[in-house]
């Protein structure tokens, strides 16, 4: 989720529950799986939070950055990737010349925002050419979506703002932003009870190369041309 809207704690207490740590993983795994060979890439994680993925990005040798605009979640990104560039920046305003990254990674950024083709034309400007966009979205064709509708029908400030996406309303997006839509795949085909991930994980790879419908989470590769 975008630091914007979700601090350290929240974080925390999520990876520390069952159902986080499974469905961490799961998302994790789909993001650098599509992101494939990170080795010497300059890569900017928009919306970076705690900096757990960009540790990953760099672990494979990525030079990875990443911007965040909750100060608390640079922090802990920047203990966590101490040599890493990482700043409290807008994603819609990013601070960097044009066409300076190989691939831009968006971990559940654009739900959170206001302005998402702000967001997506930065992210272009900021690519060079031929260069790879990576999102991972909430699907709003899911458990969760509904779940957490409720929530912010019921007062939760995050989810009462929350836009849910399709892969279909993603990839054109992204065609409207300049973008070529290379890969779609979903995970997280369990509903949002521990339980229920531990027994239907194992077929997350499987369902996820097959479709998106009932997924929470949708994974999608685009190139700028």
């Amino acid at each position: 989720m975008s630091g914007a809207s979700v601090g350290p704690d929240r974080y925390q207490a999520w990876r520390a529950s069952t159902l986080g740590q499974i469905t961490e993983r799961l998302e994790q795994s789909l993001l650098l799986e599509l992101a494939g060979s990170v080795q010497g890439k300059d890569i900017l994680d928009l919306g970076c939070g705690d900096g757990h993925l960009l540790a990953s990005l760099r672990e494979l040798g990525a030079k990875a950055s990443g911007i965040d605009t909750d100060s608390a979640m640079v922090s802990c990104a920047r203990v966590l990737n101490p040599d890493a560039d990482i700043r409290l920046a807008d994603a819609a305003h990013l601070p960097y010349a044009d066409e300076s990254f190989d691939l831009i990674v968006a971990n559940t950024l654009l739900c959170l925002i206001l302005s998402p083709h702000s967001v997506l034309a930065e992210a272009r400007r900021v690519l060079r050419p031929g260069g790879g966009l990576l999102i991972g979205e909430l699907n709003r064709l899911s458990i969760w979506a509904l779940s957490r509708r409720i929530r912010g029908w019921l007062g939760s400030p995050l989810w009462a703002k929350a836009r849910f996406s399709t892969a279909s309303s993603l990839s054109a997006e992204l065609a409207l932003a300049g973008f070529q839509v290379e890969q779609v795949k979903g995970a997280v085909f369990y509903p949002p009870w521990a339980w229920a991930a531990r027994l239907l994980a194992p077929c997350a790879v499987w369902l996820g190369s097959r479709t998106t419908f009932g997924a929470a989470y949708i994974a999608i590769t685009a190139r700028k041309r």
